[in-house]
């Protein structure tokens, strides 16, 4: 802040006496620059015309000034009157340390009279003696106290101020710039004027209601102990320190306001810088605050009936980097008004259309409501009605791939993306990556349509799987392994491929073995395979031989069987009787009539009687002939039984009518005769019957 003390540059229209006398002297701190407009003599008769003084008459348009040294050296001094320069200022310097009633004679004088532009007068260095109208500085110490007045002699002239400024080496004192007293700078009231003569500004909302000038003061003297300020409707009373305004007053835009800075020294009320002060002047400037209403679009998105807001988005004001401002929003006029329901979360405000309303208010407490009107965009408009039909996927028929991006859900233009729910398509997570390839049941898809707007809605996509359509009289078939069948897929299908490479409803000539065939229905196509199995073969299980008789016992297949001595005459019955010794061929076939299976059988020759006496004849049961067959064993039975001989590869297939090497009583005897057949199936063949053995007693 630029310091400017004792600043009379205006012309003022009050007659102004008090500093026209010695007692009121105006103290003069820190060097500084005077400026000054004398409007009279004082009112008390300082005798400046007496005791040698080189004044000629009384005082005419005076102003008296005190100043304590604060370091010693040369102290100089210039009057210059204001232009055109013609005033005849006369001016005496009273000292060192002298009152008012005992000042004496000056010890500095001049009345030189008008001189040539710029007709100054004052204290020079270098003189011993007046020369014109410049009188020798002043050699001065610090503490010494001084006092002087500056008279307008030309009454003609009296309405020209006049400037002083100081120089030499001392300097005089000052609270003002001693940091030790002052640490910190003062802090300017209000703005900066046009220029830096002009007052400084302070800016109102509201001219016309009463200023607190005390708010200013804790700003201005920014914590610097022992200041203090006072506040005046004119310079006169500044100076004089009278008709402070002590209460808040209606202030306008084309009065000057002052007010001073003052020191107190709190150990010594004598000190003589307590009379020092610091005086500014400025004005008051009502810059009205005006809101401005504003209008808030938003998304109803998918519609929800309301919208998120952010309030702090519009424009209220033409903000001014000068100012400060605070913003509040309320739901009611009421609440604006009474500050009551803050909105305290407005950059997400949910709400359905419909007003809310801002209060701003400014660092200089300007305030003013505005309305903030909340619209919705237009609607996206989507419909819930499209459908998505698909083939199955032959690996997991109960999936088709859907090819979400040809759903019709808008007419209009936007932005979609997919999701398998309605909650992640709202609060846009999961969502589906490939929606040209999406692999789902039957069930449904959402598709998110967002506009230039930012604004959103959800559709629903119906998702239907196709699935696979079988022919129903297609079958698996049982044939004989040398024939053929027929397979049919039976019509309304719209096409047929089968694996053979035919494209009709059905193929014929068809061996055993396993087909496909693919049927397409619409644009879907299921790959039906069918086998054709070859018949089971019956199986001869065993074969029973009792004398000229057999029985053939047959498993598997498909009953009921047919059997045959020859192949071409053929039987219920699986007992053949009267068989002829030796090899017999028996044929056996199932339900199916295919090729029949063939077996052989032998019907052995039968012993009935055997005399072991050595004679060589009849001595021995004897089957060696059967000795090619497989597990050939002879068994001999008693009446009750018990086994009594048995006859193996190991005795040739010959039993001689005794065990453990004694024979047996004389006596009829059962045995059996097993063997395998030598054919694929190993057949088990079993010949029983009866031996009478005659052993000599």
């Amino acid at each position: 802040m630029k310091k400017i003390y004792l600043i009379l540059l205006l012309i003022f229209s009050q007659i102004f006496f008090a500093q026209s006398d010695c007692i009121t002297a105006i103290p003069v701190c820190g060097n500084s620059d005077v400026s000054y407009f004398p409007t009279g003599a004082g009112v008390v008769d300082d005798q400046v015309n007496a005791n040698g003084s080189c004044l000629q008459a009384n005082e005419h348009f005076s102003v008296w000034y005190q100043f304590t040294v604060a370091t010693s050296g040369t102290l100089t001094f210039t009057i210059s009157p204001q232009a055109p320069f013609t005033a005849d200022y006369d001016f005496a310097v009273y000292g060192p340390n002298v009152t008012c009633g005992t000042k004496g004679a000056p010890i500095r004088c001049n009345y030189a009279g008008a001189q040539a532009a710029p007709n100054q007068t004052g204290l020079q260095i270098g003189l011993t003696a007046n020369s014109g109208a410049w009188s020798p500085a002043l050699n001065v110490v610090a503490g010494e106290s001084y006092y002087l007045i500056v008279d307008n002699w030309s009454g003609a002239n009296a309405a020209m101020a006049f400037s002083m400024t100081w120089g030499g080496t001392a300097t005089l004192t000052s609270p003002f710039n001693d940091p030790a007293i002052q640490p910190n700078p003062f802090n300017p009231i209000g703005i900066p004027g046009a220029t830096p003569s002009d007052p400084r500004i302070i800016q109102t909302c509201n001219i016309n209601a009463p200023y607190n000038f005390q708010s200013q003061s804790a700003g201005l003297i920014n914590g610097n102990p022992n200041f203090y300020v006072k506040y005046y409707t004119s310079s006169n009373d500044a100076l004089a320190d009278t008709n402070a305004i002590t209460a808040p007053i209606v202030v306008n835009a084309t009065d000057t306001y002052y007010y001073t800075i003052r020191y107190q020294d709190p150990t010594n009320p004598n000190n003589p810088t307590n009379k020092c002060f610091n005086i500014n002047q400025f004005k008051f400037k009502e810059v009205p605050f005006k809101a401005n209403n504003a209008t808030l679009t938003a998304c109803n998105n998918n519609k929800a009936g309301v919208a998120t807001y952010n309030l702090t988005a519009t424009t209220l004001y033409t903000p001014d980097p000068a100012y400060t401002y605070v913003t509040k929003y309320y739901p009611t006029i009421t609440d604006a008004n009474n500050g009551t329901n803050e909105i305290l979360n407005p950059g997400i405000y949910v709400s359905a259309t419909g007003e809310v309303y801002a209060k701003i208010t400014t660092n200089l407490g300007c305030s003013d409501i505005a309305k903030i009107t909340l619209n919705f965009f237009p609607e996206v408009v989507v419909n819930d009605d499209a459908v998505l039909r698909s083939c199955f996927i032959e690996a997991n028929p109960a999936t088709a791939e859907f090819n979400l991006t040809t759903a019709t859900v808008t007419s209009q233009t936007g932005t979609k993306t997919y999701f398998p729910s309605l909650a992640d398509a709202v609060a846009g997570t999961n969502q589906i990556p490939n929606p040209t390839t999406y692999i789902s049941p039957n069930g449904v898809a959402f598709v998110k349509v967002t506009n230039g707007n930012g604004c959103y809605a959800v559709a629903k996509v119906t998702l239907i799987v196709l699935p696979p359509v079988y022919s129903s009289v297609l079958e698996e078939k049982i044939i004989c392994m040398e024939d053929t069948t027929t397979l049919d897929a039976g019509p309304g299908f719209n096409g047929y491929k089968w694996s053979t490479g035919a494209t009709t409803q059905s193929i014929s000539n068809v061996s055993v073995g396993t087909y496909w065939v693919e049927l397409k229905t619409g644009q879907c196509i299921t790959r039906q395979t069918v086998k054709v199995y070859p018949s089971e073969q019956p199986v001869i299980s065993n074969i029973d031989i009792t004398n000229n008789s057999f029985t053939v016992n047959v498993v598997g297949g498909t009953a009921p069987y047919s059997y045959s001595l020859d192949g071409i005459t053929w039987q219920d019955s699986n007992t053949f009787n009267n068989v002829p010794r030796g090899d017999n061929t028996v044929y056996v076939k199932d339900d199916y009539d295919c090729d029949p299976v063939i077996v052989t059988v032998v019907v052995p020759n039968i012993i009935n009687v055997i005399t072991p006496n050595g004679d060589g004849i009849n001595d021995v049961i004897d089957y060696s002939a059967l000795a090619g067959k497989q597990n050939l064993v002879l068994s001999i039975y008693d009446r009750y039984g018990v086994l009594v001989g048995k006859a193996d590869k190991t005795t040739g297939f010959k039993w001689d009518g005794t065990t453990a090497g004694t024979k047996v009583p004389t006596g009829t005897y059962w045995y059996s005769v097993t063997w395998n057949e030598n054919d694929k199936k190993s057949t088990p063949f079993k010949f029983s019957g009866w031996v009478m053995v005659k052993n000599r007693e």
